[in-house]
């Protein structure tokens, strides 16, 4: 695309058509977003020759970074704005804004094909949000992806390089600035169409979708920096700390059953071991069926008040309890079995397993809960036991990635690399630039080994015939 951009009104007939052929708005709009575009990026001496050119126009690019790309790189030349990468994707993002849809237009379209098919309302809106470059395709697709085989099956690895490292000068103005406050985080719907500040990205292509969740205001929006299929991000209207409890899994149950092609899941509620954002309630969901899913269970009991529930310990380097409903109409012994495992494992200790409750007052056990629809069909929760206790031998935690893995991995064990799907830091790509493709594939296999035991570090009960007994204790504590 970039040969035939010969100036920005090309790049911008060529976004033009880019943005009608992909959905973001009809032929009847484009004189007038043209005239938005040319307002925005200050172009006042007009071409006419150069509109309407059939030659030059969008030729089925599938992203629309080439033509953005050009059109800021001209801003800059032209004095209008210093080039760092904050102030590159606030502009790419205005720009794109211009060509959206309004958020009451895409609800309303949204919804009308949820009437017919919950599928087709979210594909509609996942090519939407691709489309508008909210997603970042182009820096998506820069990540380097493989499996690794383990004994729980294959392991996903991901190598993280769709994140842009910070620009100095960006730093630098966020240092001399105070945050605004304003939206509170990153995850508050206010962020919808916001420009972004020094200390706070900009959002102006952001779209999201209201949903109601267990009579409680909510909404649907996409990653911009998608791991996986369809990764979504379920947010609260409110902006509320992270609470794991018994209405989550009727949260995460009706979430489900309105998705079914979905699963969602909660990041724990306990620093180390929960997510990035605590401060928001949140949860996050997808089109994708993760290692943990696929992971086989190797003991099945059954509780006296809930029958029609199938509880599972599952191999996997972490503690897994799975719950499997015989019916649909089994939800609320489902959701009432999951909160008794909740309550009790809050509280529950084993000093063989150097599993303690509380220190003092401060609780250390929590869940990270997942919710699916199962290849059969059924209702499925996975309950992940955490646990955030910190030692003097493991300051940043005794179920955390342990010292010796942290050239790999040191950060937080969050609710998709609990699921098996590693997300490993941009740094580590320089390791497997340096040997043959042999020795890459070998490489990759190792990073792959360590992150397994990453997983191991996190669990609670050791996958060994000793932590498995010790872990049935567990069950066999929340049969009683």
């Amino acid at each position: 695309m970039e040969e035939k951009i010969t100036s920005p009104q090309v790049a911008i007939e060529a976004l033009l058509n880019f943005a009608v052929t992909n959905g973001l708005m009809e032929d009847s709009d484009v004189i007038y977003t043209r005239n938005q575009i040319f307002s925005y990026l200050k172009i006042s001496a007009i071409n006419e020759e150069q509109l309407h050119n059939p030659e030059q126009l969008y030729n089925g690019c599938k992203t629309a970074s080439s033509m953005l790309k050009f059109l800021v790189d001209d801003y800059i030349i032209r004095g209008h704005m210093e080039d760092t990468q904050d102030k590159r994707d606030s502009m790419e993002a205005g720009i794109m804004n211009l060509m959206m849809p309004r958020p009451s237009e895409i609800n309303k379209e949204f919804w009308e094909r949820y009437a017919k098919d919950p599928a087709d309302a979210t594909d509609y809106f996942y090519k939407l949000c691709r489309a508008s470059n909210y997603i970042q395709v182009d820096r998506v697709n820069q990540n380097i992806k493989w499996d690794v085989a383990s004994p729980y099956g294959d392991i996903e690895i991901t190598i993280n390089l769709s994140k842009p490292e910070k620009d100095p000068k960006d730093i630098a103005a966020a240092r001399n600035k105070p945050p605004s406050g304003y939206p509170k985080c990153l995850l508050c719907v206010e962020n919808t169409g916001f420009e972004g500040t020094h200390s706070h990205p900009a959002r102006q292509n952001l779209r999201a979708i209201p949903i109601k969740i267990n009579n409680e205001n909510w909404y649907l929006q996409y990653s911009p920096y998608v791991y996986y299929s369809e990764h979504s991000i379920i947010f609260n209207e409110r902006h509320t700390p992270m609470k794991i409890s018994g209405q989550t899994f009727h949260k995460l149950i009706e979430f489900v059953k309105a998705f079914p092609h979905y699963f969602i899941g909660s990041n724990a509620d306990l620093p180390i071991v929960g997510g990035s954002i605590l401060t928001h309630d949140h949860f996050q969901g997808g089109r994708h069926r993760f290692p943990l899913e696929r992971a086989a269970a190797y003991a099945e009991y059954r509780h006296t008040k809930y029958p029609d529930i199938a509880i599972s310990q599952v191999a996997w380097p972490m503690s897994v309890v799975r719950l499997t409903a015989a019916t649909m109409d089994s939800e609320g012994q489902l959701c009432e079995l999951a909160n008794h495992i909740l309550n009790n494992w809050r509280n529950y200790s084993n000093s063989a397993a150097d599993i303690y409750a509380f220190t003092g007052d401060t609780p250390h056990n929590t869940i990270t809960p997942i919710a699916r629809l199962n290849v059969n069909g059924q209702l499925e929760l996975d309950l992940v036991l955490r646990n955030n206790r910190t030692t003097k031998e493991y300051p940043d935690g005794l179920f955390h990635p342990h010292p010796d893995k942290h050239h790999i991995k040191k950060e937080n064990i969050g609710l998709i690399e609990v699921m098996g799907l590693a997300i490993l830091p941009g740094r580590l790509q320089e390791t497997l630039k340096q040997g043959t493709k042999e020795e890459e594939i070998k490489i990759k296999n190792e990073m792959g080994q360590v992150f397994l035991e990453v997983l191991h570090d996190c669990g609670v009960f050791k996958d060994t015939d000793a932590g498995r007994e010790q872990f049935k204790e567990f069950i066999k504590h929340i049969l009683n």
